[in-house]
């Protein structure tokens, strides 16, 4: 059994990669921010290599209140199975992914439009609520969602619990393939609090983060350094926990 675990960040990759250095079995790739970035990694590595379940995984802002930093939520994208595929401790099985963390009905999300799932799938959702990740809906958003007000606009018009920006693209990609895929997200931002700084203008073309301009907005807030230690600490402490929960269902 081969998984690929994907993430935007070398950052929020870092916890579980020293977990699973020189374990078999397990790629990490590194997608970069976005969807754009997201489907072309995980084609090109798809196109080279053979792999059996895939998750998108690394920060999520809250959308829904009731989630707190460091809750670590999920949702998983039924594709149908052959029954040789059974990772250890993760059975396949028949039936609905299960419920929302808001009550809704799990959904696969495939570019903007969501459906229904009911196929052959890895008990996998068994294993994540084991682990102490709840269920929940996704949005995947173009940029970087940074304030409480655009937060609660997306929450009003979506119904969705976090907001990320890479898990749509790998969840087409995987549907097109036929090959399992989940989301599994750490809340590394709340609900009702606003990010520091708009990363979205601090962004290179590809949208990764460009220091220069985070330099001079420093230099022209200095005030947000406290803020931004704030959040580093917070990122950190969000990629800890991730890692925790991945590695309590990849080594059951």
């Amino acid at each position: 059994m081969h998984l690929l675990i994907c993430f935007a960040l070398k950052e929020e990759a870092a916890p579980f990669r020293k977990i699973t250095m020189g374990k078999p079995g397990i790629s990490i790739l590194i997608t970069g921010i976005g969807r754009r970035n997201a489907e072309n990694s995980v084609r090109d590595f798809l196109s080279a290599s053979s792999t059996e379940l895939v998750l998108t995984c690394g920060f999520a802002g809250g959308l829904n209140p009731a989630l707190k930093l460091g809750d670590v939520v999920f949702e998983v994208a039924n594709a149908p199975l052959a029954p040789s595929l059974s990772p250890p401790g993760v059975e396949r099985v028949s039936g609905r992914t299960g419920e929302g963390f808001n009550g809704d009905v799990g959904k696969r999300i495939a570019g903007n439009k969501s459906e229904p799932t009911d196929v052959g799938c890895y008990n996998l959702r068994d294993k994540l609520l084991a682990a102490g990740a709840k269920p929940a809906k996704f949005f995947c958003a173009d940029h970087i969602t940074t304030t409480v007000a655009e937060k609660k606009k997306l929450r009003d018009e979506t119904r969705a619990d976090a907001v990320e920006m890479e898990s749509a693209a790998i969840h087409a990609v995987c549907t097109e393939r036929g090959i399992p895929c989940a989301t599994v997200r750490v809340i590394s931002d709340t609900a009702n609090e606003d990010l520091p700084l708009d990363f979205n203008t601090l962004a290179k073309p590809d949208k990764s983060l460009d220091y220069g301009k985070l330099l001079l907005a420093i230099a022209k807030s200095p005030r947000k350094v406290g803020a931004l230690m704030k959040l580093q600490k917070q990122t950190r402490f969000a990629a800890e926990r991730l890692a925790e929960v991945l590695a309590k269902i990849v080594f059951p």
